[in-house]
């Protein structure tokens, strides 16, 4: 958590008024947030299903990153009045309007994998 009023904040905030590429960036990156998209352009998923599907994700990620995405208005949460109560999340059509850039995103992804080397961790001593 950052302050509101940090340096850091306030750089962000004017990179992201200023630039479309950051702004959407600031939306739909980092660890999970990506993942979460990609199975939910297949359709509406319980929490469940989206929690299973997602090797390595904490239920305290999946909810943070899902209230993010849902404040945004990329995700919609649907709650049903059964019991028990059945929660299902699908893209807004804000978020369906992201599908050929996710497309592009992955085309690239997939095309240049092989030809980077990724980062390599090295263990703390």
């Amino acid at each position: 958590m950052r302050k509101n009023n940090s340096t850091n904040t306030l750089n962000q905030q004017q990179i992201s008024a200023s630039c479309g590429m950051a702004y959407t960036l600031d939306i739909i990156g980092g660890r999970w947030k990506p993942a979460i998209l990609c199975r939910l352009l297949f359709g509406p998923m319980r929490y469940g299903e989206l929690k299973k599907s997602i090797e390595g994700i904490s239920e305290r990620m999946l909810v943070a990153q899902l209230r993010e995405l849902e404040k945004d208005q990329i995700v919609q949460r649907h709650v049903y009045a059964e019991v028990p109560p059945r929660v299902e999340y699908q893209l807004t059509p804000l978020g369906q309007s992201m599908k050929a850039m996710f497309s592009a995103m992955s085309d690239w992804g997939n095309m240049h994998r092989s030809k980077v080397t990724p980062l390599q961790m090295t263990p703390a001593i």
